[in-house]
């Protein structure tokens, strides 16, 4: 998928969607699956991820909303993901089986890596 086609499909507005589209125009990187998956099998995955994160003091921007949605479509998506070009971001995207439309956004800080020392 080409960058202009996927801020496009960002452009919708809800603070997760903002916010991956930020990252992409800054230099982030993507990819976007070429098959689809069923709706109903990420819903598990991903309601579970959820759990875990909270678990853990993570509150991702906008996951129970995509699980939610996701839940709703009911119809197979397809899989992208976005990379902040910091490496502090990372955000989901689920797409409709042929790639026109955003079915829901979500994000989340990537934990801090911890560099060695230079002496």
């Amino acid at each position: 998928m080409e960058r202009h086609v996927l801020e496009r499909l960002l452009s919708v507005g809800d603070e997760a969607s903002a916010l991956a589209l930020a990252c992409l125009r800054s230099g982030a990187t993507y990819s976007v699956g070429d098959r689809a998956q069923p709706a109903e099998r990420l819903v598990g995955v991903f309601g579970h991820r959820l759990q875990r994160m909270r678990m853990h003091g993570v509150e991702p921007l906008g996951l129970e909303r995509a699980v939610q949605l996701l839940r709703e479509h009911s119809r197979p998506v397809r899989v992208g993901l976005i990379d902040s070009a910091d490496r502090t971001w990372t955000t989901l995207l689920f797409l409709t089986e042929d790639g026109s439309t955003l079915v829901a956004c979500a994000g989340w800080p990537l934990p801090l890596v911890v560099r060695e020392s230079p002496l």
